[in-house]
């Protein structure tokens, strides 16, 4: 565990909403996070579940229309990101808050060279005037670890590798030494190999930099090997927060409990993995009470019709269910689904 360090990005009550001609889809509704100096939390959960529209929302890129942010406050050195104008976040993306984008060849521009594109940004964010910001974008490439950055910073995108291209998005990311970097699902559709040098390229450059890192990924691997916080999302609800060790160790919420029991074990011999039964609600129509309560275990009548807090217990968990409250011995038990 991490000491505790200065808070660096706090998100309360985030709500992002999109009005369509099926209604309004209630993308995120309600997340609570802070994000200390040095420090990596995850935000984990299945595809669908809010977490990249989090990200995007940080950083005010929801396409709007048809997104909103609804409510809510993420407040950035004391200034709240949801009112500042639109001037002043311009400064701030990719200056002091960068993020990762989960696909790089849709987010690079594919007729400008990769030297060309990070020289950009520092030339837009640093001052810099065009030979400084190109051997600042050559040095970046030779930081995250691209061989002959010279000769590779001339190229376009589509000449790289998947796993160099992903590597030119971290150099993006970091050229302007930000505060806070998001990383949106960095190794997606990388091997093995890659991703591991991607996030331990991540890890270098925040021990040296001292960044907050917020790692969004599905991937539990990722979580355990990178993260010191995590948020659990389930349909735009944060349903558990907690150490990274505590998440693992002893998973409170049932949906925590459901995604740890379907990764594949070692030690166990056996032919079929455990699924979560059931489907997510749909975003244009969540019940009413918690939004887990359908694919629940260990659900009661007031699962169906209330939906419960975010609640501290004692050993510094945060977790959205019934089942820690006092609610709970006051309802008749159904059985459990084993």
């Amino acid at each position: 565990m991490l000491e505790k360090k200065e808070p660096i990005l706090e998100v309360k009550g985030l709500k992002t909403h999109f009005h369509t001609k099926r209604g309004i889809s209630k993308a995120v509704d309600g997340i609570d996070f802070t994000l200390h100096k040095g420090e990596t939390l995850g935000i984990v959960g299945e595809s669908g579940c809010g977490k990249s529209m989090t990200s995007l929302s940080i950083l005010r890129l929801i396409p709007s229309p048809p997104g909103k942010i609804a409510d809510g406050s993420i407040l950035y050195k004391e200034k709240d990101l949801v009112t500042l104008p639109e001037s002043e976040m311009r400064k701030i993306r990719g200056n002091d808050i960068s993020m990762i984008f989960q696909e790089p060849m849709t987010s690079l521009n594919p007729v400008i060279s990769v030297g060309e594109q990070i020289a950009e940004a520092v030339r837009m964010h640093q001052k810099m005037g065009k030979k400084d910001a190109w051997n600042k974008a050559v040095e970046m490439l030779r930081i995250v670890g691209i061989p002959s950055p010279e000769k590779r910073a001339k190229q376009e995108p589509f000449q790289l590798s998947g796993g160099m291209r992903q590597r030119v998005m971290i150099a993006m990311a970091l050229a302007c030494t930000p505060e806070v970097l998001i990383a949106d699902e960095p190794t997606t559709a990388l091997d093995v190999t890659i991703q591991a040098q991607i996030l331990e390229l991540i890890k270098d450059l925040q021990n040296k930099l001292g960044m907050g890192v917020i790692m969004i990924t599905h991937d539990l691997g990722v979580v355990a090997e990178t993260c010191d916080m995590v948020a659990v999302m389930y349909a735009g609800k944060i349903v558990e927060y907690a150490s990274t060790e505590k998440i693992f160790s002893n998973p409170h919420h049932p949906y925590t409990q459901g995604l740890l029991d379907s990764l594949p074990k070692i030690h166990e011999d056996r032919e079929e993995l455990q699924t979560i039964e059931g489907t997510v609600p749909s975003p244009y129509n969540m019940p009413e009470g918690c939004r887990f309560a359908s694919r629940c275990p260990y659900q009661q009548p007031i699962c169906a019709t209330q939906q419960p807090e975010l609640i501290e217990q004692d050993d510094n968990v945060k977790v959205r269910c019934w089942k820690y409250t006092d609610q709970w011995t006051d309802q008749p038990q159904i059985e459990e689904v084993v």
